[in-house]
């Protein structure tokens, strides 16, 4: 072992065996295991299992086998409504649902929105009339029916060890001391884990990738319940989604990237992000895009391919910023951006129109000037 990160030449062995240790369980739950995968000191890294890490073909809240809304209605202890022989493969958020998702509504107002989603299943609070092919599970408290259902099927883990037993790492990658590394981790081949990063439960990590130091990878959705009538106006809504960083992506120091609250975050191929950069939970970002320090995207934006923002640039939620678009250091983003174009200010606008207007502000006293002049 070196101080900076092993070679994996000299743990292959510890590696086959520690895959076949059944060290992997079926459920998720704390390891325990002291085998060659624990953590070895302050001054080298950890053995661990290493092959090839491929990245996900799905996306996450899905249950490990679809669920019979039958099972789910008991274990809710909700009334039925509409199609009763169906299955749910996942649960998430309005923003990303798909078919054969559960869903859940407590607000009227969100009531004809969840309807027409592309959800199959919606637990709500109130029978309803019900659109053909989909089912309501009917609860008092929707919200908790949601909690429970991500406590069953995705249960917390305490951290026991500083890389865990269930992280798996590709060949040549080298993860300095004092580095986190949470269950079900997967980082692919060649990347440099900068001392001080934390790698929290069930991201994954594409080959080739750098992260600098004192970066948080998976932190939870900053993603509330909101109830005025109740003493605790805002309750935690449990993250169980996962942040997805694909292959060539450079990420620096100091950086927060969340976890999609029941869906992933992604950050595409070959994309460089600089230092103290914030991206929010559920937001896709395309290949070889460029964010300079200090940028912060708020939840579920879509960001194309080959976007550039500079310096302290502000995105506001569930906006699509199309392919190669580019804005200027410290515009603020309200709504959607047209592709190919530049775009400075706040509000942000075309650049050029922008930059005229500004020439016309700094003459208003000038102007003011001449026509005092004409009283």
């Amino acid at each position: 072992m070196t101080e900076m990160g092993i070679n994996p030449g000299t743990v292959l062995l510890k590696s086959w065996m520690a895959l076949h240790a059944g060290n992997n369980t079926s459920r998720p739950g704390p390891q325990t295991s002291t085998g060659p995968n624990q953590w070895m000191g302050m001054h080298s890294v950890c053995c661990l299992k290493y092959f090839d890490v491929g990245l996900p073909k799905q996306f996450d809240m899905k249950f490990p086998s679809p669920v019979s809304l039958q099972w789910m209605a008991e274990f809710l202890g909700a009334e039925l409504i509409g199609l009763t022989s169906g299955f749910a493969s996942g649960i998430n958020e309005i923003h990303k649902v798909e078919p054969g998702d559960l869903v859940f509504v407590d607000h009227p107002k969100y009531y004809e929105t969840c309807m027409r989603s592309a959800a199959s299943f919606i637990i709500i609070n109130k029978a309803v009339a019900c659109p053909s092919g989909k089912a309501l599970l009917v609860v008092d408290q929707p919200f908790e029916a949601y909690l429970k259902i991500v406590r069953h099927f995705r249960p917390y883990e305490p951290a026991v060890k500083q890389v865990s037993d269930s992280a798996t790492i590709g060949e040549g990658t080298h993860i300095y001391p004092n580095a986190y590394v949470g269950h079900h981790v997967r980082i692919g081949k060649n990347c440099l884990i900068h001392p001080g990063v934390t790698i929290l439960d069930h991201c994954h990590i594409g080959n080739n990738v750098i992260i600098q130091a004192g970066t948080v990878i998976g932190s939870d959705a900053f993603y509330y319940n909101t109830k005025k009538d109740r003493e605790v106006w805002y309750r935690k809504m449990e993250s169980c989604g996962r942040v997805i960083i694909e292959d060539d992506v450079e990420i620096g120091a100091g950086c927060t990237i969340d976890r999609g609250v029941t869906h992933d975050t992604v950050i595409g191929r070959g994309t460089k992000i600089d230092n103290q950069v914030h991206i929010g939970h559920d937001t896709t970002v395309g290949s070889n895009c460029l964010f300079a320090a200090q940028v912060g995207i708020a939840g579920a934006v879509t960001i194309g391919n080959g976007v550039i923002l500079w310096g302290q640039v502000g995105i506001n939620k569930t906006l699509t910023i199309g392919d190669h678009a580019v804005v200027y250091a410290q515009s603020g983003v309200p709504g959607d951006l047209q592709a190919g174009k530049i775009y400075f200010g706040s509000p942000a606008e075309l650049a050029k129109d922008k930059m005229k207007e500004l020439i016309w502000v700094k003459r208003i006293p000038e102007i003011w000037e001449k026509i005092r002049s004409l009283k």
